[in-house]
């Protein structure tokens, strides 16, 4: 191929989309994105560069969009900085802008009938010469939105001889501060696999019950102050469910494996017939409590669908309806196009789907949301009874002493013919998917399935699809973890037929994305923290410290310049650090090299397995050593006083919160998810047990010695 210049139209139209046209590769070098897959990812935007001829068209189209509309489709400014904003109108007409203050984006917060605030803005004066747009001379007025504005979603509005506009503006806090007691005092919380952790009463596989019963036993007897657990985003309607909790259907709703069936108000008004039926269902799935064998999903899913269609059946109480017709009006078109879609996959089996139901809006569709009516009803409710669970759960923490309680997790993306997918449209690209990179471990990148967000198309409807997720997930939390928060800066798109190497990045507007998710935050009162592990620059790093996000710290991965661990004193205090990652093995089975030996069984060591385990050896004898250094650990110390070594060293960091592994705390050795696998190893469906691989119940669970020390420890920090 032929050198290209930085003059290159193609380059040059690439680069307006955000596209990048080279990258660091993990070797240090610099590798240029070749002409083919630089069609590609635009062709997955929409953009045609299939010919010079096109290319010089998309690039005229590109310079010319931003002209042909009055007003910015969104505008997202921290609230301390005075920012201008570009107007456009037919060149030499007058017009005015102002800001209304919690106008129609602040979704009713106002008294009816009350009249917003009015916020008149100043023209700067600003010299830009006219363009002509499709025949027409256009002008651009640069308006001044002053510092000072109050947090929220507001409506920026413009008036003239050109006709009115108006696009919602969000005011951003400069810094996510945290919450007083985080200033006293640091916290530390269980990071747990809520499906592995079951109760007696469970049905087979963790709940919001356990959720609950989880927090007031963490903070009332051990002084934890929140729980780190697993996405809750929903999985498919009907089996096979995806294992996986970060390979969703959507983001936005929850899981309703999740549900304690007895926990829902009706099932105490259920006829003695329709009880036995749901105590029926309830003994298939209780004696899966005591399987220490991979946890069935399909199976859990068949006995609580079952049983909830019964309670469903049971009229509820005139304010209980009504709290549940309110719930379906606030979440409104989302919510209503997620329980079709379950509605349709239970008719019709996972897409693809005939043309008629292609989207929410397909002729199809349409017809469905009346003929399944009852069933888009009964969906609803489902994520209802979540919505109301979840409540309990995080009010049962604060009620045992937390002072976060529980820490939702949001993943990267969804299933590639998931709900998202179907009712997002044009917001998340088609033509690509995310993954990542070839580096040192994968060689060959990784291709996650996820279709991506489209920059253009998520600005374009002021990212309404992000805010209403961000919403869900901290309705109900008093933190959440963002997985991959590289992501909200640039994803690594993967054109529809390319391999992972054959793939470059795409930008996406930080400032608008992580401004968002601080405002939805604040508005919450939720601490925000960043999984900003692996391939991440430092300036990505200083910027979420400067907006207050909190990153994450794994012990086995910090290491200082001459690759030793990372002395205590040199962690960042704006973390969440902690000893292990679900994508580990529990420090039990890391010490003993179970990540060795279970990669090696699994065909997945790309150099000889006795090399392998030299390194994770001396890994772990130069960890030991510099614990012995600190006074921390005797010379023949048992694995529990090494865990509980390790997790003193990093209390000994200045890290605001410290997680500790539930499986650490009970001395699991297997891991829950061996990444590089799908059916070769029982990822995501681990129960927990101890050492010996005794199941280890939620009802025993803080009897349990290694728990009680290893909480003592945790006391003195």
């Amino acid at each position: 191929m032929a050198e290209r210049t930085s003059s290159d139209p193609l380059l040059d139209l690439a680069r307006a989309h955000g596209v990048a046209t080279e990258f660091q590769e993990f070797n240090g070098g610099m590798r240029q994105v070749d002409a083919p897959t630089l069609v590609s990812v635009l062709g997955a935007m929409g953009v045609d560069a299939s010919s010079p001829e096109r290319v010089e068209v998309a690039l005229r189209h590109a310079a010319d969009a931003p002209w042909r509309r009055v007003l910015p489709p969104v505008v997202v400014v921290r609230q301390s900085d005075e920012t201008q904003v570009p107007v456009h109108v037919t060149h030499g007409d007058p017009v005015q802008a102002w800001v209304e203050v919690d106008g129609a984006e602040g979704r009713g917060r106002r008294a009816a009938g009350a009249v917003a605030e009015r916020i008149e803005l100043a023209q700067a004066d600003v010299l830009v010469e006219p363009r002509t747009v499709d025949g027409r001379e256009v002008g651009r007025a640069t308006f001044v939105l002053p510092p000072g504005l109050p947090l929220g979603w507001h409506l920026l509005r413009t008036s003239g001889p050109s006709g009115e506009a108006a696009s919602p503006l969000a005011v951003t806090p400069d810094r996510l501060e945290l919450p007083g007691a985080l200033d006293e005092k640091r916290a530390w919380g269980l990071m747990v696999q809520l499906y592995s952790v079951r109760s007696r009463a469970s049905w087979g596989a963790g709940d919001l019950r356990d959720l609950a019963d989880l927090a007031w036993l963490s903070g009332h007897e051990a002084g934890a102050q929140f729980l780190l657990i697993n996405p809750l985003h929903a999985a498919e309607p009907v089996p096979p469910l995806t294992p996986s909790p970060y390979l969703p259907t959507t983001r936005r709703f929850v899981n309703p494996l999740y549900l304690r069936v007895e926990d829902v108000a009706e099932t105490a008004y259920l006829s003695s017939a329709d009880r036995a039926l749901v105590e029926w269902s309830a003994e298939q799935a209780l004696a899966l409590d005591s399987d220490d064998g991979p946890i069935d999903r399909d199976v859990v899913w068949a006995a609580k669908k079952a049983a909830l269609e019964v309670v469903f059946a049971v009229p509820r109480s005139a304010a209980r309806q009504s709290a549940f017709d309110d719930f379906r009006r606030r979440e409104g078109r989302g919510l209503e196009d997620f329980a079709l879609w379950c509605a349709l996959v239970e008719k019709h089996g996972p897409p693809p789907w005939p043309a008629d139901l292609r989207d929410p809006a397909a002729p199809g569709a349409l017809r469905a949301r009346t003929e399944l009516a009852d069933r888009v009803q009964f969906f609803c409710w489902l994520q209802w009874l979540c919505d109301q669970q979840l409540a309990t759960a995080q009010r049962t923490a604060h009620e045992a002493g937390m002072s976060i309680g529980v820490m939702h997790d949001l993943a990267v993306g969804v299933h590639p013919v998931g709900a998202d997918a179907w009712a997002l449209g044009s917001v998340l690209a088609r033509g690509a998917s995310v993954g990542a990179p070839p580096d040192m471990y994968n060689q060959q990148g990784q291709d996650w399935s996820q279709p991506p967000w489209h920059p253009a198309e998520l600005e374009r409807v002021a990212y309404r699809p992000y805010r209403d997720m961000l919403r869900t997930v901290l309705r109900h939390a008093g933190a959440v973890r963002i997985d991959h928060i590289i992501g909200l800066f640039r994803l690594w798109w993967i054109p529809q037929g390319n391999s992972p190497a054959d793939a470059t990045y795409v930008a996406y507007d930080h400032d608008a994305m992580i401004g968002i998710l601080a405002l939805e935050a604040h508005r919450a009162g939720a601490v925000v923290i960043g999984e900003d592990l692996g391939n991440v620059e430092p300036w990505v790093r200083d910027y979420l410290h400067e907006r207050g996000v909190l990153g994450t710290s794994i012990l086995w991965f910090e290491k200082d310049a001459d690759g030793r661990p990372l002395p205590p004193d040199d962690y960042r205090r704006l973390a969440l650090s902690s000893v292990t990652t679900h994508d580990l093995p529990p420090t039990a089975g890391y010490l003993a090299e179970e990540h060795v030996a279970l990669r090696e069984r699994l065909g997945l060591l790309t150099e000889p397995v006795e090399q392998v385990r030299r390194a994770a050896r001396a890994e772990r004898e130069e960890m030991l050593a510099v614990l012995r250094e600190r006074g921390l650990l005797g010379d023949d110390p048992t694995e529990r006083e090494v865990v509980e070594a390790l997790h003193r060293y990093v209390l000994r960091t200045p890290s605001v919160l410290v997680g500790v592994s539930l499986a650490d705390a009970v001395g699991e050795r297997r891991a829950q998810n061996q990444p590089g696998t799908d059916q070769e190893y029982p990822n995501w469906r681990v129960p927990l047990a101890d050492g010996a691989g005794r199941l280890v119940m939620l009802d025993d669970l803080f009897t349990n010695a290694r728990l009680r020390s290893l909480a003592a420890v945790l006391a003195e920090g």
